[in-house]
């Protein structure tokens, strides 16, 4: 079992694609409000342990503990429910839903939990309000900027309160001004409802919000920093 403030834990995780190792035995612990930087080159393996320890990609040996429970020996049904419940995702294009307004996006995963959509609403927009852009509630993801659209992305992750946030390059399609600022939201939010988030990243700037940074070479931490 995961000892006393262990979120989540990696143990010799491996996982290939083909004959591509992706992930060559990492180990890693994320614990309760902690923010983990997740740095390295591109094809380092980054991404593929946030997609792991998120339990969206199952690895081919080792295990991930989340709260002592093993994600792999999850139904499906309680893998997707943690998913909803506990985790938050940003990635780095936002994956907003096209077809809905900025406030509907934030509120919908706030619905699926059962929330009714006077109040998830209601909540989402306090959300948008805190995020700076309240006044594009009514507005689509297609009608604002890469900017405006990828600080709702993050505003719909954090309204749920998860345990954990997930974020993927939620700054690499942005310019600096703006990646300062979603950082700074992003950090900010998290550190204030004690959500721990796991943050890959190429920018050595953004990588100095962490607490802990591990840097990832050919599937493998190859150096940590606290």
């Amino acid at each position: 079992m995961a000892h006393e403030g262990v979120l989540l834990q990696c143990r010799d995780v491996h996982k290939r694609f083909g004959a591509t190792v992706a992930l060559a035995g990492v180990d890693v612990e994320l614990d309760a409000g902690e923010i983990l930087a997740v740095t390295g080159e591109s094809g380092s393996g980054k991404s593929t342990l946030l997609l792991c320890m998120g339990g969206i990609l199952a690895a081919d040996q080792g295990t991930i503990l989340y709260l002592g429970r093993e994600l792999a020996t999850m139904r499906d049904a309680d893998r997707t429910e943690l998913r909803r419940t506990d985790f938050g995702f940003v990635f780095q294009m936002g994956h907003l839903v096209p077809d809905l307004s900025a406030v509907v996006n934030v509120a919908l995963p706030l619905m699926l939990d059962g929330k009714a959509r006077s109040e998830a609403e209601s909540k989402a927009k306090g959300w948008l309000d805190r995020f700076g852009i309240g006044d594009l509630a009514d507005r689509r993801p297609g009608d604002m900027s890469v900017g405006q659209s990828q600080r709702v992305a993050v505003a719909r992750a954090l309204a749920t309160a998860p345990k954990v946030l997930f974020a993927d390059e939620p700054t690499g399609s942005l310019d600096s001004r703006n990646s300062a600022l979603v950082m700074d939201m992003l950090v900010g939010a998290a550190r204030e409802q004690g959500t721990a988030v796991v943050l890959v990243t190429h920018s050595k700037r953004v990588a100095r919000v962490a607490d802990t940074e591990v840097l990832m070479q050919d599937g493998r931490i190859v150096e940590r920093v606290r």
